[in-house]
Order: structure tokens, then C-alpha cells, then sequence
């Protein structure tokens, strides 16, 4: 059976079939790698094309043999982070068993998603929604954390989490836990990312204080 991480490709596989060769040298995959950093960088809204030409060493017009526009690169983006983590909620795992032990489940692969997806979720996580395409994002995004506040809801009914805290706020703090990881989470460092989800999770479950 597959780990939680393994519902989620990896960057470089996400253009998958639909990937395009371009320019010797660049294929889409690369193409949105690069776009997506300078996205974080700059912003969505203020990246121009000419910026983004000038990040990849191309001319403009290059950039069009592989995608047709600037939107297109934001949504294989956000396409490559929601993927993940909806992939990890399609996991049957994820519907199967007592709740906590599926809340656990969602919990550790969300964060294995956020590590190795980081530019991608930190592109996901910073959207404004000034556009179709961010606000689609955003909408997935939104049934995403109800089907998890769902869990933890379910999760309090069977009596496996505490029930002196509003679910709201139990929802809101795994989320904002999780999510803050994109601000200053270092892949290649010394924390790996499993080590990291093993962490959050003994915390979130677990508390700090020291066993007696």
C-alpha cells in the first residue's frame, strides 16, 4: 500500500503526458519550475512574461512553445499542489478506520504534500484570488479544509480528541500549524520532511508536555 507522500507525484513528473517540448534545452515541467519560484518571488500579479523570460535566459515568444499564457503556468502550478493533497484524501485510507487514525493519516500527508510540493503550496497558500483561476483554486482549497474539519469534527463525536476545545479552533490551529511550514521549512537541511511530519504530528496529538 502506497505511504501518504506516494499519492502526491513529484514536481518534475507533474506536467506528466501533457508536458510539451519546446526550445532545446527546456521542456514545460522546467518552464514551470522556474515560473512558479519567481511567482513566490515577485508575486503572481506583478510577474510579467518579460520577467519571466529574462529568469529563464529566453525571449518571450519562446516561452509560448510551451504554454499559451502566464494563467496557464499559474494553474498547472496550483494544479501540481491541490493534486497532492487531494490525492492524499482520495486515499482509502484516508475514509477507512477510526477517525482519529484517518485525521492522523490526512495530517502526515498533508505535510509530506507541503514538503515536497513546497514552491507549489507556498504559491497556493499566497493567492489573492483576483483572478478565475485563483478563485477556482482557492474553492478547492476550501472543500480540502472541510472534508479535514469534517475529521476532526468526527474525530470529537467518537471521543478520541478532547472536546473542551470548539472544533473551529482545533481545525484552525492544525491548519495554521501545517501551513506556516512553507515560511521556514528548508528542504535539504537537516530535518527531513518525515521527521518533521513525525514531530507536528506527537505534537498536535500528543502535546509538549514531557511523558512522566
Amino acid at each position: 500500500m502506497p505511504s501518504p507522500s506516494s499519492s502526491a507525484t513529484s514536481p518534475s513528473s507533474a506536467a506528466g503526458n501533457g508536458s510539451r517540448r519546446g526550445r532545446p534545452g527546456y521542456d514545460q515541467q522546467t518552464v514551470l519550475n522556474i515560473a512558479v519560484d519567481v511567482f513566490n518571488r515577485h508575486g503572481y500579479e506583478a510577474t510579467s512574461m518579460g520577467i519571466l523570460a529574462e529568469n529563464l535566459g529566453i525571449t518571450k515568444s519562446a516561452i509560448y512553445h510551451h504554454v499559451p499564457s502566464k494563467g496557464d503556468l499559474l494553474r498547472l502550478a496550483l494544479d501540481n499542489a491541490l493534486g497532492g493533497l487531494e490525492g492524499v484524501l482520495d486515499d482509502p485510507r484516508a475514509s477507512t478506520g477510526p477517525a482519529d487514525a484517518r485525521l492522523e493519516f490526512v495530517l502526515r500527508g498533508t505535510i509530506n504534500v507541503l514538503t515536497e510540493r513546497l514552491p507549489f503550496v507556498t504559491l497556493l497558500l499566497r493567492l489573492r484570488g483576483n483572478t478565475d483561476i485563483e478563485r477556482d483554486a482557492l474553492e478547492r482549497r476550501r472543500q480540502f479544509d472541510r472534508r479535514v474539519a469534517a475529521l476532526v469534527d468526527a474525530a470529537r463525536s467518537e471521543g478520541s480528541l478532547r472536546s473542551d476545545i470548539d472544533p473551529r479552533t482545533t481545525t484552525r490551529l492544525l491548519f495554521g500549524t501545517i501551513n506556516s511550514i512553507v515560511e521556514w521549512y528548508k528542504p535539504g537541511g537537516s530535518l527531513s520532511g518525515e521527521k518533521l511530519a513525525d514531530d507536528i504530528i506527537s505534537m498536535m496529538f500528543d502535546g509538549l508536555h514531557g511523558k512522566p
